[in-house]
């Protein structure tokens, strides 16, 4: 730990003792000094899949009962066999951005419920919980100390100096940078990374770095053992660079894993980076940060790959990718509480073909926000739009209407997504088919709340039980995919994986289970046409006995041809 501070704090300031930091540290969370073994043995197996949600995307509309006792029920009686992990978006009292400005850190927002509900989803499934640590609320009692110059507070917010140059900073946001604040010291500039609500923590000051250690092990006594840190990219600032993935912020990520893992050996950290793939693949650092990293190129590429019928960018952006060693893993998404990342496609997809995606995104009723760059210029940032909406139709037929394929489109899209490399997380609404709430994004009046439904936990029932409702259908089907997919030792999240190339209008991969006892080929048509693959294509040993492990068939003539339907999906296995 005495490592960590010393590469944060040694050269920032003369005043700043890091053996005495260290000591601190290892007082206040009554840590031990012996080494750690076996941190990076594998914490996660094929049985692995995330379901993402907020605390009240299912709830009772009379308020009878807090949401997140509503959601655990839904979560016990549907999906105890089908998911072993959710991500319970933020749950603390927020002031906006649904979470993501937190108030009070220590609390749960009361209109979820109470720790005592977040528990009990705890002791079923796995938990992980966002430490949203490069902002707090404006409406924070530490904001509010900081205004009138009060401690805990009147130093852990950034008031740039005049002679500091902010010319190269990355922004994810197209409000300004800095926001005015009255003080008792007068008129304040204060650095807003995301909004005027949402103000940077200053981490040059280590109250505020041991304030947040103290919360995470707080977070880990009422049973979070995931923890997602949100826009951890921006989280140290230095005069003259873009203020992103500054080495002291890798430096942090370190510290905290290593305080996590003294705790609590099956913890685990994930980071949150949205930025381009050769960035966000930094923080695994060498095996000593992120165990695991959201895989955020794959949703840009995946659906792009879906609305054109063309493979190519998604199969190379594969082949590029490092296979993740023993000991960390990708987060595979295609969905979120968030948009649909466009930054992460820069260097992969042309300016053509992202216009083109973003223009038939538009059509089908999402919106397109904003970044600024730092010589002044907006720039596309995401889109906001539901998954189930967003692959309703194709490029080519330029229309705003659902197609006859729509339902398989959107199928085969978390196929894909559930036989890749990685842990799988799959979004609360992409389960139950959601689709688009303009409704809800009207009345909040913020773009992001389209892909943010509230489902009345009545409504919902009736609509998973009417054989009519595309929503019963798309979430048994997913259901019965996730089912099969735990079952498969070759889908282990660090089983071998090897790109396939039978053409642009199939997305095909093998993997491997560990034991090399398992091998599967996963082979995906996310074309509208009817695709041929002779078997011979696929070097099956002629010694084994093959099986779809989605349609059950049996392939004992290994010179035949398979068809596949438009986007229908094989997993071929020589284990059942």
């Amino acid at each position: 730990m005495s490592l960590h501070l010393r590469e944060i704090y040694g050269s920032l300031d003369k005043d700043i003792c890091t053996n005495t930091l260290t000591d601190k540290l290892m007082e206040q969370l009554n840590l031990s000094a012996s080494p750690l073994t076996n941190t990076k043995q594998d914490k996660w197996s094929e049985d692995d899949v995330v379901l993402i949600t907020y605390g009240d995307s299912i709830k009772k509309s009379d308020q009878s009962e807090p949401p997140l006792r509503t959601l655990h029920r839904f979560l016990h009686r549907e999906l105890n066999k089908t998911v072993n992990s959710v991500h319970i978006l933020p749950f603390s009292p927020f002031s906006s951005d649904d979470g993501f400005s937190v108030i009070d850190y220590d609390a749960i927002n009361p209109d979820l419920g109470t720790w005592q509900e977040v528990e009990a989803i705890a002791s079923e499934f796995k938990l992980m919980a966002d430490l949203v640590i490069n902002h707090c609320s404006s409406q924070s009692k530490w904001f509010k100390n900081f205004l009138e110059d009060k401690s805990p507070g009147k130093s852990y917010f950034i008031i740039p100096e005049d002679s500091i140059d902010l010319s190269k900073v990355v922004r994810p946001r197209a409000t300004p940078l800095l926001t005015e604040f009255k003080t008792e010291k007068g008129e304040k500039s204060v650095w807003c990374t995301f909004s005027a609500d949402q103000v940077d923590l200053n981490y040059a000051n280590p109250e505020v770095l041991f304030e947040v250690i103290r919360i995470l092990a707080d977070y880990l006594k009422h049973g979070v053992r995931l923890f997602r840190l949100d826009a951890i990219a921006f989280l140290w600032k230095e005069s003259g660079t873009e203020c992103v993935h500054l080495h002291q912020t890798h430096e942090i990520i370190k510290l905290i894993r290593l305080v996590l893992e003294n705790i609590e050996p099956s913890a685990l950290i994930i980071t949150e980076t949205n930025v381009p793939n050769r960035e966000n693949l930094s923080y695994f650092g060498n095996d000593n940060e992120a165990h695991m990293i959201y895989n955020f190129s794959l949703p840009p590429l995946l659906i792009n790959s879906l609305l054109t019928g063309d493979c190519s960018h998604l199969k190379t952006w594969m082949m590029s990718m490092p296979p993740a060693k023993r000991g960390r893993t990708y987060l595979n998404f295609i969905a979120s509480h968030d948009g649909i990342g466009v930054r992460p496609a820069e260097g992969l997809l042309n300016d053509t073909e992202l216009s083109n995606m973003l223009s038939t995104l538009s059509n089908f009723g999402g919106h397109i926000s904003m970044r600024q760059t730092p010589d002044g210029q907006n720039k596309p940032y995401e889109v906001n739009i539901s998954l189930f909406d967003a692959l309703k139709s194709t490029v080519k037929a330029n229309s705003s209407e659902s197609d006859q394929w729509h339902l398989d489109r959107f199928i085969c899209a978390h196929t894909i997504m559930l036989a890749l490399e990685g842990i799988p997380a799959i979004y609360i609404h992409s389960l139950l088919g959601t689709q688009n709430d303009h409704e809800f994004a009207e009345k909040t009046g913020r773009a992001r709340s389209i892909n943010r439904s509230q489902w009345d936990i009545n409504e919902l029932n009736e609509k998973l039980q009417d054989p009519s409702s595309h929503h019963m259908t798309v979430f048994n089907r997913l259901k019965q995919l996730i089912k099969i997919r735990r079952k498969q030792a070759a889908f282990h999240p660090n089983a071998t994986q090897y790109t396939l190339h039978l053409g642009s209008t199939l997305f095909a991969f093998w993997r491997e289970s560990l034991d090399r006892h398992q091998n599967i080929f996963a082979i995906h048509n996310i074309s509208d046409q009817v695709q041929k693959i002779p078997l011979v294509e696929l070097n099956l040993i002629a010694t084994e006995t093959w099986h779809d492990l989605l349609s059950d068939q049996s392939y004992d003539d290994l010179s035949a041809v398979i068809e596949l339907a438009p986007y229908q999906c094989a997993w071929i296995s020589n284990k059942v």
